[in-house]
């Protein structure tokens, strides 16, 4: 069957249980958690970049939309709630760029897990950023159809208000327990029109504002009581949970981090340092104590069996049986050695990459430098161009009007001759005339 509807996403509480996140071994707990907090990032991060209300609720429902169909194992809540930021946006049609997301989210996260508020490196870090930012969005549009039309309460609460004739004070309340509602899944539960009713019953409920109950109030919204009921009996279980904090059960490969020092707080290994005192290492030592006692014992048992071929016995000296380490040395010398040796790669890893980055800055400025000196140089030859040309044209109008000049003396003294042609023309004319005339006359006499 082909829906033709446009808002026709809404889930019923079997499948909300059997999600895929609950197939791949999440609970309840952590689900409700993870949720919280992808919204609380795109809540947060939309007021930093300065959009409007409709931009942050339109990109939390599509993140529950998304992981309706998709578990928390498989996508990231930091990428999946940057993405649903971005395309939001666009949808909106107040868009905000990759660059701009990417560095406020890096922020939150350094703020959120207590590290140092370092700007974002526009490098190799940030190129990855973006990539996973475009392809996470495009796994959402896949998801949803590419219809991402979202209907919110917020509309319909200012008439649901102005029609009951309730104080203005009620206004804000609603509005409120609509934007908190955005961090349940009431919006893939129920229309947007029993969310707004729900909010309005818990609004009035709290300022103790009587609504009208005969007939029903509701009734006339298209919402029923059921519907209302469980939409106030979220929004007091969304009151009583403590603040949302991050769950790392992501099974991919690489955690996706803003920052590179978050980065290198979870690839960490979770190993604690035992004190001397520790049984572990006494037991160490005391094993280290008896292994050079046992293999005395053994080169002594031996010391008739092993001879020269000459007949003379082998044996080794003290120097040498001392100057051999004991495995209790090698344990507790390794051990701080491989830490310290972890931390120096570390160190010198990114130190690299630090030069890799600051060559990279100072070949550009370099390009640029000579882009300005060729620039500057092609002005320069432009403008010698021009005069020359300037020049030429000078000496050219020059030229033109010593030969005009020339031919104005000739074209006088042509006009002269021609003049004097003329005259005798005329002369020649009219003695012809007259003698024509005569004949005439003659031949009529």
């Amino acid at each position: 069957m082909i829906y033709t509807a446009i808002d026709n996403f809404y889930l019923t509480d079997e499948q909300l249980k059997n999600s895929p996140s609950r197939k791949d071994g999440i609970d309840e707990a952590t689900e409700t958690t993870l949720r919280i907090y992808g919204c609380d990032l795109i809540q947060e991060s939309g007021i930093l970049l300065k959009l409007p209300q409709a931009v942050m609720a339109t990109g939390q429902v599509l993140f529950h939309r998304f992981y309706c169909k998709k578990s928390f194992t498989r996508f990231n809540v930091k990428k999946v709630a940057a993405s649903c930021v971005w395309l939001a946006s666009k949808l909106e049609e107040t868009p905000r760029k990759a660059r701009q997301v990417l560095i406020v989210l890096h922020r939150m996260e350094c703020r959120r897990e207590n590290l140092p508020i370092e700007h974002l490196d526009l490098g190799s870090k940030y190129a990855e950023l973006k990539v996973e930012l475009s392809r996470t969005e495009r796994h959402i549009l896949k998801e949803m159809g590419f219809i991402c039309h979202v209907e919110h309460p917020h509309k319909f609460i200012s008439n649901y208000l102005a029609t009951l004739g309730t104080p203005p004070d009620l206004r804000q309340e609603a509005w409120n327990l609509a934007n908190d509602s955005l961090r349940t899944t009431l919006c893939v539960r129920f229309k947007s029109e029993v969310v707004a009713c729900g909010v309005v019953y818990a609004a009035a409920r709290r300022f103790k504002v009587p609504l009208p109950e005969n007939p029903p109030w509701w009734k006339a919204f298209d919402a029923d009581k059921d519907g209302i009921d469980e939409v106030c009996r979220v929004l007091a279980h969304l009151y009583s949970l403590p603040k949302a904090e991050y769950i790392p059960v992501c099974k991919d490969g690489d955690p996706f981090t803003f920052s590179m020092k978050s980065l290198d707080l979870q690839s960490k290994p979770a190993s604690k340092e035992v004190p001397p005192s520790s049984p572990l290492v006494n037991s160490d030592s005391n094993a280290a104590k008896t292994a050079p006692s046992s293999g005395n014992l053994e080169s002594g048992g031996s010391k008739d069996e092993v001879v020269d071929p000459n007949g003379k016995e082998s044996r080794k000296s003290d120097d040498e049986s001392n100057n051999v380490p004991t495995e209790g040395g090698v344990k507790d010398d390794s051990f701080p050695k491989a830490k310290s040796e972890h931390r120096s790669e570390a160190v010198g890893e990114r130190n690299k990459e630090r030069e890799k980055d600051r060559d990279r800055d100072r070949d550009r400025d370099r390009d640029r430098d000579r882009e300005r000196i060729k620039f500057k140089n092609r002005d320069r030859g432009r403008d010698s161009d021009r005069e020359r040309e300037r020049e030429d044209s000078d000496r050219d109008k020059a030229r033109e009007r010593r030969h005009r000049s020339k031919d104005g003396g000739k074209d006088s003294g042509h006009s002269d001759k021609s003049r004097h042609h003329s005259s005798r023309d005329r002369e020649y004319r009219s003695s012809s005339y007259s003698s024509r005339d005569k004949e005439r006359h003659r031949h009529h006499s």
